[in-house]
């Protein structure tokens, strides 16, 4: 028979829990009931690293998904799993999705809703634990007076006996005084428990719901906060979670309040991918390649905080092998399309020796461009009004040596 056929005339007499306390333990039993039916629900929460266990939904065929796990490193690291088809019809997996990077973007969902709701959080856990208290109390209180009733009991019962009868009046009076003391023991002990949980809770409790209200993420991210708890919190505030894959993992949030938050966490990245050099980098040296030499290029990344895929700083050396890799043009190859000339361009130009390029270049006569980090140039066009004396080759060329020698005097 079901409660609600009942002919029930509710709190008629005193019991030992309210009907609102007797619900919430019914509702409790059967949120923790583990049915492996087409009614299964949560399930009781877990020890496990599954930050969602018995809260996720499959968004292909709306079954409850279930947690597997494996060893990664020597974690277990939690996985969605939603194979009900294949065990009921033979059919193959929904979906398969890695928990790492889900949990902690609901966890991060956690941390910012409970940044506005701790105060409101805060103050329903001191609630439930002043009832919690009071309840207590309440128990406590009931022992004593059971104490005084049989000690009542047995003082009725020593005065109503004959004082002829000496020896039951003997037995009634220890017993009476038997009871005496346990009332006292108990009048006692409620006092100094009553005492010792009412300190407890104006100072160690309230101390650590001060540190909910003010600093919740790092209670959520300490190691000493349990997967346990952090479940428990989760399904205070969640009610289910529905997994699409497509392009990237969708996560629909559905709050216990009614509001919704949908979610698109990117997939974690294959091997290949996390060694291969981001795509922005990549473009970046690629413009950086048409003003600065490889050695240049990896002083500047290197200043601005960026690290090859494996955190390592950048070198000329990779530099030159990521251009390779991407087929990115060097600098010499950019420099010549835009028309700068070689030092045997312009040599053969004006008719000079290669080394006099070279000192035009260091008397800045003409305008230079570094192509590697070996001290090599190209060269702009030189202007046409360029003086007829430098282009003359004798007034450039090396002079021979003056000092003397014992060939040179004979020669003079």
């Amino acid at each position: 028979m079901k409660p609600e056929d009942w002919i029930l005339i509710r709190d008629a007499h005193p019991g030992y829990i309210t009907w609102s306390q007797y619900e919430g333990n019914v509702r409790r039993v059967k949120a923790n009931a583990a049915s492996w039916g087409p009614n299964r629900r949560q399930g009781p929460p877990r020890e496990g690293n599954a930050l969602l266990q018995g809260l996720v939904i499959c968004g292909t065929c709306g079954e409850r998904m279930t947690v597997r796990y494996h060893s990664y490193r020597g974690n277990a690291v939690p996985t969605y799993w939603c194979g009900r088809r294949r065990l009921q019809r033979g059919n193959g997996l929904c979906q398969t999705i890695h928990g790492a990077a889900l949990d902690a973007a609901i966890g991060d969902v956690l941390v910012e809703m409970m940044a506005p709701l701790a105060i409101e959080a805060a103050l329903a856990v001191q609630q439930e634990l002043v009832d919690r208290e009071q309840e207590t109390d309440r128990l406590r209180r009931q022992q004593v007076e059971r104490a005084r009733y049989q000690a009542d009991v047995a003082e009725r019962r020593f005065l109503q006996v004959d004082p002829d009868h000496r020896l039951v009046a003997d037995a009634l009076e220890a017993d009476w005084n038997a009871k005496l003391r346990a009332l006292s023991t108990a009048q006692e002990e409620y006092e100094q428990t009553t005492a010792r949980h009412t300190a407890l809770l104006d100072g160690v409790e309230r101390d650590k719901l001060f540190a909910l209200t003010t600093d919740f993420p790092r209670l959520w991210n300490d190691s000493a906060t349990s997967m346990k708890e952090k479940k428990r919190i989760a399904r205070l505030l969640i009610l289910d979670v529905t997994l699409t894959k497509g392009d990237a993992l969708h996560a629909d949030i559905r709050f216990t309040g009614g509001a919704t938050r949908s979610l698109v966490i990117p997939f974690p990245k294959t091997c290949v991918e996390l060694r291969t050099t981001d795509a922005a980098v990549v473009r970046e040296i690629d413009t950086l390649l048409d003003t600065y030499t490889d050695g240049e290029i990896a002083d500047l990344l290197n200043e601005r905080g960026v690290r090859t895929v494996v955190s390592t700083p950048w070198t000329p050396a990779r530099i030159g092998r990521l251009r390779q890799t991407y087929a990115l043009k060097d600098r010499r190859t950019r420099l010549l399309e835009q028309g700068l000339l070689s030092p045997d361009d312009i040599a053969k130009r004006y008719d000079v020796a290669r080394s006099t390029v070279h000192l035009w270049r260091r008397r800045g006569l003409l305008r230079a461009h570094p192509i590697n980090d070996r001290g090599d140039y190209l060269y702009e066009i030189p202007p046409d009004t360029l003086p007829a004396k430098w282009a003359h080759k004798r007034d450039y060329e090396p002079v021979p040596s003056t000092s003397s020698s014992p060939s040179a005097g004979g020669a003079v």
